[in-house]
């Protein structure tokens, strides 16, 4: 065997489908494994992973996570990690727990930045400080500073856990995988369930470092066009200087049931709340490369699109709102599929199961339509090769994708050369093999370790575990000597001060980073050609593809009255959903997946930096291989001009499916509902955003529901006004991207399209939408608050500069970082700003607190103006704002945002001046942006997400004069 700086050459393969060459190695000295990827790819990727199975819900290998990268033997900071956020040229940058492992993966475009990453993560997770103080801050403490306050919890871990506690859907999954799994690291939550993280000793957390982070029990990943020999060189640095040591850390697998198991559980709900239903199925061993494509093939054909039949049955059933459940999960060692209904009576549950079972048996008897499985073969093919990951770095996403089998001590490259596996999958359909009704009767049908699992709404459960909570506390504190109760304030204001110390400039000088110099001076340029076309502007990207064609059809929806709105995000629906005057709705979906890589919807919404009015519009946006253009483009064609909206039942199906998505948005996303909220009290183009998808929509959606009913004809009268109004090529522009090559025979089949839509005079409609209250309480069942608050600055009187950004970037990186996220103990707190609108923005993401928040939010001025800029923070975060610039985009992706600048008439030379601020932004700029922040304090309205006791007490107790609107 083939040895280079301490490593041993186990495998070497080409892998053409990625056109990749691929090394698996072994560190001689430790064991520790290295998977070597060289490829072109300038987004360069690390990751290290470490098998971490728990044992019991206390969250350790989480609050672990949190800890190693707050702090190391070479850089002795609070937070090492926030510092690269601030001042990195990152691609990615983060650090994830799962049911089995931790994973701390990075990406850069710049050589000298991805070696900077990779030292301070290595540092990290080989040797990092564990401090006790941290151990508290980031996992959990008894927080008391004065005897005469109550006694809390408080940790970032602890209120992020109580944020996913109060997501019905994050609790069903978690659920079904600890019942499919009781045996193994599975059945437990590795997160942490916040009634067992106080259980949790610093000792046992260092002793759980100890144990497994080691490099016996690490799998190791480069990718992209580093030198290859220098990944050797630089890893056997930091390995070296160990000696191998036996790690038990095995995933083992779960005794398969002899019968199913019915399990039941509450959850947290409004006065409106239904039921949760899945059917959840332990399948095989992720080891065999054929078996795992075949089922994901088949969970696509299953449940994959709106018109796949195990969906379409559930949904056609009437007895819930949307579809529930994963589907199949692959990155486990033992495969699982989940699938069910949400919104459901829960006396229906026995009648679900039923339905799912009857479904399936009639599938593996009959056979699943061959237009079915020649659609999601297709597709599934599609993805595999396109590896279109859109912002998420390809090389990280195969690192997963090679952890799901080298975790558990198996071939890592068996997923990623996916060729053969779909080839003989392939031929076994083509030779006439009932292929995946077999899959459906050996893994559905005839496997009993199955968990029919019921989550059904409890109006009481959060007082109940509030009230637990604080009896627990009570326990405590009256355990406690009068000389354990001053401990526990020492250790409190201990906490405090350190979290407000600054880092030694020494120690954060050590941290490696780049300069200005090496920074470029301008922008990347997005190549973009107008064409002119008749009646129809088209833009034209020469971009390399790899032979897929991409295409957005957009339609102006500054056209539209405001009160047809709310119905455009159910129009595109609909459009591509409801079928065509030619075949229903499952044929064109089937039609679709056979000859495209896909076609969905989605808006631009925003404003025009410099008219300030806004710039919106729907999109439909379509790929497809070159030479399946005609196809791709007849397909279009027929939705836009033949779509039906008039089947009543199927209809109500999608906006029962749009009410439960958007409901089940609110807690995982509360920061966003917020934001949107935000901004449509300050600009047309977000009050459009908020009516076609924030709280607005979500409450236009339930009447919808009843004007279904009670005034069909007028719903369908309002979808058919608005294809008579976005369906203009007047008003329309095409936007496609493309190599030259390719384009010259694309370019005159899609005139053809073009040319057959019809064409009208249009008109700006007026939209004058009613104010908001200036202060909005917003309030749902949840244990955490999202709390926001923002101000349009150009209606202050600020004149944009690019320093705004730095000012941003700065902001989020310490201020709030430090006083909402480190000691606030929410798990986020950070400003937004939208250039094209001028809205900036505060937000907190799961946050214990609210009006300390808004308190923190209203300090930020005074902050700026204290503080102490050195000429290194500034650099740092000049980089990181360039970084953000500068972010890496595949094809589509540029072709798109190509098109946004090219709509909101982004010109280069903007651009570029925007640069040139950002790079000489001064300590001035950011002291004097603390007038601006005076003008939010004083003038920026308040929303706010949470639990109504909370919102009520601000009231109160703060007179925060809140308008209080029930959203669950």
């Amino acid at each position: 065997m083939t040895t280079l700086h301490g490593f041993t050459l186990l495998r070497r393969q080409f892998i053409p489908e990625l056109n990749t060459d691929a090394h698996l190695f072994r560190h001689v000295k430790t064991g520790a494994e290295l998977l070597s990827l060289q490829n072109d790819d300038e987004n360069k990727s690390f990751g290290i992973a470490f098998r971490t199975p728990p044992t019991d819900s206390t969250g350790v290998a989480h609050i672990l996570e949190h800890i190693v990268l707050a702090g190391s033997r070479k850089y002795r900071v609070k937070e090492p990690f926030i510092e690269l956020v601030k001042g990195s040229l990152k691609t990615f940058l983060n650090a994830m727990t799962f049911p089995d492992k931790t994973v701390y993966p990075v990406a850069s475009q710049n050589l000298q930045d991805f070696y900077n990453l990779i030292d301070v993560y290595l540092d990290a997770v080989f040797y990092p400080l564990l401090n006790r103080h941290t151990f508290q801050q980031e996992g959990w403490h008894y927080e008391l500073s004065d005897p005469a306050q109550p006694l809390i919890f408080k940790g970032v871990v602890f209120n992020e856990m109580k944020g996913a506690h109060s997501d019905p859907e994050d609790l069903l999954d978690d659920s079904g995988r600890r019942a499919l799994f009781p045996d193994t690291p599975y059945g437990v939550d590795s997160g942490g369930d916040p009634r067992h993280i106080p259980d949790l000793t610093w000792e046992q957390l260092k002793d759980f470092h100890r144990r497994y982070y080691h490099p016996s029990n690490a799998r190791i990943w480069f990718y992209g066009d580093d030198p290859a020999e220098e990944r050797l060189r630089l890893l056997n640095a930091w390995l070296s200087a160990f000696e191998p040591l036996p790690v038990d850390s095995a995933v083992a697998l779960q005794t398969p049931f002899a019968q199913p198991l019915h399990v039941q559980k509450p959850y947290a709900a409004g006065e409106e709340g239904k039921a949760y239903f899945t059917l959840n199925w332990a399948l095989a061993e992720n080891a065999d490369p054929e078996t795992t494509l075949g089922l994901s093939l088949l969970a696509h054909m299953l449940i994959g699109t709106p018109a796949a039949p195990l969906r379409k049955a559930l949904i056609d059933s009437g007895l819930g709102e949307d579809t529930a459940g994963r589907g199949l999960e692959g990155d486990l060692r033992q495969m699982a599929f989940s699938t069910g209904l949400k919104g459901i009576d829960q006396a229906n549950a026995a009648a679900v199961e039923t339905l799912i079972f009857d479904t399936l048996r009639g599938l593996a008897a009959q056979g699943i339509d061959p237009r079915t499985v020649a659609a999601s073969m297709n597709t599934v093919e599609f993805r595999l090769r396109e590896r279109n990951t859109g912002g998420f770095p390809r090389g990280i996403a195969l690192f997963f994708a090679a952890l799901t089998t080298w975790l558990y001590d198996r071939d890592p490259l068996e997923l990623l050369a996916f060729e053969a596996p779909l080839e003989a999958i392939k031929a076994r359909v083509a030779g006439g093999e009932r292929y995946f009704e077999g899959l459906i009767a050996r893994y559905f049908l005839d496997n009993p370790h199955r968990v029919a699992l019921l989550l059904h709404p409890d109006l009481t459960l959060q007082a109940q575990m509030a009230a637990e909570e604080q009896a627990r506390l009570a326990a405590a504190r009256a355990a406690l000597s009068p000389a354990a109760l001053e401990e526990v304030i020492a250790d409190t204001l201990e906490l405090h001060r350190l979290q407000e110390t600054p880092d030694d400039p020494a120690a954060l000088a050590a941290i490696p980073r780049l300069t200005l110099a090496d920074l470029d001076k301008e922008n990347k340029i997005l190549p973009i050609t107008p064409l002119a076309q008749q009646g129809a502007p088209l833009l034209y990207h020469d971009l390399f593809t790899n032979g897929v064609f991409y295409l957005d059809v957009g339609m102006d929806l500054r056209q539209t009255p405001q009160e047809l709105l709310p119905f455009v995000p159910l129009f595109a629906r609909g459009l591509l959903d409801m079928g065509t005057e030619h075949e229903d709705f499952v044929s064109l979906s089937q039609r679709i997946g056979m000859h495209t890589g896909g076609l969905g919807d989605t808006s631009l919404l925003s404003t025009h930096r410099r008219s300030r009015q806004p710039v919106t519009w729907l999109f439909l946006r379509g790929k497809a291989m070159t030479p399946k253009t005609p196809e791709l483009l007849a397909i279009l064609s027929d939705v836009l001009l033949a779509a039906r909206f008039d089947n009543r039942d199927r209809f109500r199906q999608i906006v029962l499916e749009e009410k439960a998505s958007a409901e089940a948005s609110l807690v995982p996303a509360g920061h966003s509902v917020v934001n949107s909220r935000i901004s449509a009290h300050f600009s047309l183009a977000g009050w459009a955003s908020e009516q076609m998808g924030g709280i607005s929509h979500l409450f236009f959606l339930r009447e919808l529901l009843q004007a279904i009913e009670s005034d069909w004809p007028g719903v369908l009268a309002r979808l058919e006004a608005l294809r008579a109004l976005l369906v203009n090529r007047e008003r329309m522009i095409f936007n496609a991207t493309l190599d030259a090559q390719n384009w010259q025979q694309v370019q005159p089949q899609l005139q053809g399209l073009i040319d057959h839509l019809p064409a009208r005079a249009a008109s700006a409609a007026a939209w004058s939408p009613a104010p908001l209250p200036a202060h909005e309480g917003l309030t749902l069942p949840a244990q955490v608050n999202y709390v926001g608050k923002g101000a349009n600055l150009y209606d202050l009187g600020y004149e944009l500069h690019g320093s705004v950004h730095v000012v941003a970037n700065f902001l989020r990186t310490t201020w709030l970082w430090e006083r909402v996220r480190m000691q606030g103990g929410a798990y986020g707190g950070f400003c937004l700003f939208n250039q094209n609108s001028g809205l900036f923005s505060f937000l907190s993401y799961r946050d214990p607190n609210l009006t300390h928040t808004l308190a923190n939010y209203d300090a930020a001025a005074a902050f700026l103006r204290q503080a102490e800029i050195s000429e290194d923070e500034l650099t740092k975060n000049i980089i990181g704002v360039i970084g953000q610039i500068d972010a890496y985009m595949l094809p589509d992706a540029k072709g798109w945002v190509s098109m946004q600048r090219h709509l909101l008439e982004e010109s280069d030379a903007m651009r570029q001046e925007m640069r040139e601020q950002v790079l000489g932004t001064t300590p001035d700029h950011i002291r004097g942006f603390a007038d601006v922040l005076d003008e939010v304090a004083a003038h920026g309205h308040v929303v706010v997400l949470g639990p109504q006791a909370g919102l009520e007490r601000a009231q109160t107790d703060a007179a925060l004069p809140l308008t209080l609107t029930r959203v669950l």
